[in-house]
């Protein structure tokens, strides 16, 4: 959504707060701004190696043993790119491996990752609920690896093997909370926000420990079921919902909600 010549810009007056890390969501920041929000940056994650890499440096190492690679974050395609240049593994590995993707940004962060790869799979709905969808009949007699964070839900492995996989889940990364949180979440949010974006259940769940008193006053806009749930668990309001789960449907998302109320 544009606004139009001459016109007020659909999101003036509205305070955004972005919780994702400033090298993820430029694009999410910059066309919020366009759209007229005053945006504070509030990362509420950090990317962490593996406390021990031997898990998925192994798994990298026996890399041609595995029919599908399942990446269900752009941090896990990094992560992963990452230990693979540490260890001299090239593209032509990854280009003979089926690569399936949770989503847009995922397949971005393949695409720019790894030269040449082609996405096997990836679901009209970005969650792993739907990559399971996706993969369940290809799933019998395979062998799959799924390098997660430290966080991760189990429901996709669980239900690959359920289908008949063999699934081999590696801590790719760790997701902690930055120092000062709380401090920078109370100066963040001390003024109000009209909505904050949460991009995962960790920035969920690292809110809470840092200033949980704040939940009750924060209205959520949220890329992904699995974020929408991890907040009304919270008890934190959930205000717009990204169809597609990307930052321009995100942007759509919060011109909807606030199209019928002025600031």
């Amino acid at each position: 959504m544009t606004a139009k010549r001459g016109t007020v810009p659909p999101l003036s007056g509205r305070r955004i707060v972005v919780t994702r890390r400033p090298e993820q969501s430029a694009s999410l920041c910059s066309r919020l701004r366009e759209l007229g929000a005053t945006v504070v940056e509030l990362p509420l994650i950090e990317i962490a190696e593996p406390a021990d890499p031997a898990a998925v440096d192994g798994a990298l190492r026996a890399l041609q043993r595995y029919d599908w690679v399942v990446f269900t974050s752009a941090n896990a395609v990094r992560a992963v790119a990452r230990r693979a240049r540490a260890l001299g593994i090239g593209p032509a590995e990854w280009r003979a491996r089926k690569i399936a993707s949770v989503g847009p940004a995922t397949t971005a962060a393949l695409r720019e990752s790894f030269a040449g790869v082609a996405i096997a799979a990836e679901p009209a709905v970005h969650d792993a609920l739907n990559v399971l969808k996706e993969l369940a009949g290809h799933a019998r007699g395979r062998r799959f690896l799924l390098p997660t964070s430290d966080r991760a839900r189990e429901a996709l492995a669980e239900g690959l093997r359920a289908a008949g996989a063999a699934v081999d889940v590696v801590v790719a990364y760790r997701t902690t909370a930055p120092d000062g949180l709380r401090e920078r979440a109370l100066e963040g949010l001390r003024d109000g926000a009209d909505a904050v974006v949460f991009a995962s259940p960790s920035a969920v769940q690292n809110l809470l420990a840092a200033a949980g008193e704040l939940a009750p006053r924060v209205k959520a806009a949220v890329i992904g079921p699995v974020t929408e749930q991890a907040c009304r668990r919270a008890g934190i309001d959930v205000v717009a919902v990204a169809a597609p789960a990307t930052a321009e449907g995100l942007a759509d998302a919060l011109v909807r909600h606030f199209s019928a109320a002025p600031p």
